[in-house]
């Protein structure tokens, strides 16, 4: 049995399902109109935990298609995760209570140290901080703009605050398909000491192999997006070849 967690994302705009290409706004392919059907559909394939992204809320700087996360984890039947513009307790606490399991803290890792300290003091393994790096540096505000901060410094100095688990994105792999950074995620995970789960560029079966067999340094799982959506990645075989690996 693998320790390793597959993560299919559902990336909510406007209400829809959609993925962006690198972040880019004006990339979007829209995938269904119905985001809690996508996530039912995950969970009849064998989906343990489910991850969602308010790309409307990382542009605003707050949760915006609450409703629609708050139907998915009510009836997924299995764990969701969120991020998407959390810059306030009263966000997170509005998440959680809408039966969240994870909430994702991204930005405001990087802007708002103290809000960052305190949500990790309160919800400790209910967070998860979301570093999205691009050459290395952190990005934020939904990947618009890119810091001067290196995201293994991030990283170790959050670890140290109460961080245990990360999500790593490499933006570059992000929607382009071809493959993820597995030496970052590995560096990140060795210089942390927590776990961290592997987001951008998981193209197919091979590459899930890959990051699992690292399960025992670090890295959790992979979230996986177009893949699934193209039909690159099968859910249920990928979950079923983990399993037997």
């Amino acid at each position: 049995m693998s320790s390793f967690i597959v993560y299919p994302a559902i990336d909510i705009r406007d209400g829809k399902c959609v993925r962006l290409q690198q972040g880019d706004y004006n990339q979007e392919t829209i995938y269904n109109d119905s985001p809690v059907s996508v996530a039912k559909s995950w969970e009849e394939q064998g989906g343990k935990f489910i991850h969602l992204v308010d790309l409307d809320g990382a542009k605003a700087g707050h949760p915006v298609n609450d409703a629609i996360i708050g139907a998915i984890a009510k009836n997924a039947g299995v764990p969701v995760q969120v991020g998407g513009g959390l810059r306030t307790l009263a966000d997170v606490e509005k998440l959680l209570g809408l039966g969240v399991s994870r909430v994702i803290i991204g930005t405001a890792a990087i802007n708002d140290h103290a809000f960052t300290e305190a949500v990790l003091a309160k919800y400790g393994d209910k967070v998860a901080i979301g570093i999205d790096a691009r050459g290395g540096y952190v990005a934020t505000h939904g990947w618009l703009n890119t810091s001067e901060v290196r995201a293994e410094d991030l990283a170790k100095e959050l670890a140290a605050k109460g961080a245990e688990t990360f999500i790593y994105t490499d933006i570059s792999r992000d929607g382009m398909m071809q493959g993820p950074n597995i030496e970052g995620i590995l560096s990140m995970a060795a210089t942390s000491g927590k776990t961290v789960i592997a987001s951008g560029g998981v193209t197919s079966l091979d590459d899930l192999l890959r990051l699992s067999v690292h399960s025992g340094s670090g890295i959790g799982g992979a979230i996986v997006g177009k893949a699934l959506y193209t039909g690159n990645i099968d859910l249920a075989e990928a979950l079923q070849a983990l399993d037997s690996n």
